[in-house]
């Protein structure tokens, strides 16, 4: 059951990419931490978000601005690599608290509080409308990697902030579209390398077949929803779309924050 529900959540995301402001990484994230711990829910995402993007480098990498990935794109490397590190800190704090409720023991960890937070937010800020108008200049760009990479680097939430700030760089379309992927793939490379080695330090076991099965058959309906995506959606009234999943993302970030998921 669990991978039939991550596996369509894929592939609902990956449409809604294309449509929304609602990143693949803002949506899957919460339905991965539905069946797996948080980190590694976050981890696995990461991978399929990958495997998307560099599909999408595929076919419009070539378009993409070297010099503004150089700008935006190092930073939020650099970023990266702390959030992803912030991530591993607080995995391995213990709960804040732990309590009974309707015959089952819940535990509000600094992991799921941080990241339920985080997902909760994100899904609001995406569905304002004053966010969706926000545009930052061409000059902000090294802070905006910065702030894009480090939350990418937490939660795997960029792609909403990173689309504020590359909007105004003075691209084409295909050139927006190739930087934003070029820049996403620097961001997930890093903070999969240091998802890596926390995981070997702590000396955790590597994720089991059924996971990775998981993994494969998310990216595998990424990529089938970004084909059909704009046949399946264009149908749908977004806006109520775009509201109904925004309110499944606070839920889902207020239940892991509360200890009850």
């Amino acid at each position: 059951m669990d991978v039939l529900v991550i596996a369509v959540s894929a592939l609902i995301a990956s449409g809604l990419t294309l449509f929304s402001g609602f990143g693949l990484g803002t949506i899957l994230t919460p339905v991965f931490a539905l069946f797996f711990p948080v980190a590694t829910a976050v981890a696995m995402t990461a991978v399929v978000h990958l495997a998307n993007n560099l599909f999408k480098i595929g076919l419009v990498g070539r378009d993409a601005s070297w010099p503004v990935v150089m700008r935006f794109g190092l930073p939020a490397a650099l970023a990266a690599m702390l959030g992803a590190s912030a991530l591993a800190t607080v995995s391995g704090l213990a709960p804040w608290h732990v309590y009974e409720w309707l015959g089952r023991t819940h535990a509000i960890t600094p992991v799921k509080a941080v990241i339920g937070v985080v997902i909760a937010a994100f899904a609001l800020l995406e569905l304002s409308p004053t966010f969706a108008r926000l545009a930052f200049s061409p000059r902000w760009l090294a802070v905006g990697g910065l702030i894009s990479g480090f939350f990418g680097g937490l939660s795997g939430n960029q792609g909403a902030l990173r689309s504020a700030f590359l909007v105004k760089a003075g691209l084409s379309k295909e050139a927006y579209v190739g930087t934003s992927a070029v820049c996403a793939v620097v961001v997930d490379v890093t903070r999969l390398l240091v998802y890596g080695l926390a995981w070997q330090a702590s000396g955790a076991q590597a994720l089991d077949s059924h996971a990775r099965f998981t993994v494969a058959v998310a990216t595998l309906s990424a990529f089938a929803g970004a084909y059909a995506g704009k046949r399946l959606l264009k149908k749908v009234t977004l806006r109520w779309v775009e509201r109904t999943v925004a309110t499944l993302m606070v839920l889902v970030g207020a239940g892991l924050a509360s200890g009850l998921l």
